[in-house]
């Protein structure tokens, strides 16, 4: 049997792409998928990927007030990925989201990168929690000064920036089989 992994608020797949290159049964959860729903699987876990949104906890969009309801909804995300991980009990599982609020709400995170510590051209300073192998930073440019990519606002920006970055997703799943 091919080892699970679930990859949570998945986006484009990107952060687990690896995994699914490497032969792993990759279950990717999105819309229209809500996590929040998410049944228990009925079959052994090896590893969770989640990527919460995090339209209301980056610090990115500070500038922009957040109600209660809109940080509700955004914990009750987080909380559904997090509940995930207490019930199927995986090897290693990680849930990551760029600096800002979500600390506030579910402590210090484990580590902590950029994604030119990974040979991506540009810096988002991104977090993680749980329980997982911390990559080794792989840089392969001669620093790490770039600002954090710069994208013209409109409806599909922030699945772009969301976006993991190749270099991380590849140095996460060595680190990490």
């Amino acid at each position: 049997m091919r080892p699970i992994i679930y990859d949570l608020c998945a986006g484009t797949g990107a952060w687990s792409r690896p995994y699914a290159e490497a032969g792993y049964d990759v279950r990717l959860v999105d819309l229209p998928i809500d996590v929040r729903l998410l049944e228990l699987p009925r079959v052994p876990v090896h590893g969770v990927l989640a990527a919460p949104p995090c339209t209301v906890f980056a610090a990115s969009g500070y500038r922009w007030p957040r109600t209660d309801d809109d940080l509700r909804g955004g914990l009750s995300v987080v909380d559904a990925c997090l509940r995930f991980v207490v019930a199927v009990r995986p090897q290693w599982w990680a849930l990551e989201n760029p600096e800002g609020r979500l600390k506030r709400y579910i402590g210090r995170p484990a580590f902590w990168f950029n994604p030119c510590d990974y040979g991506d051209p540009y810096t988002k300073r991104t977090l993680l929690w749980g329980r997982f192998t911390a990559p080794w930073a792989t840089p392969t440019l001669p620093e790490c000064k770039n600002p954090i990519r710069r994208m013209s606002p409109g409806p599909e920006r922030a699945a772009q920036r969301s976006v993991t970055p190749a270099g991380f997703a590849r140095a996460f799943f060595a680190a990490n089989p």
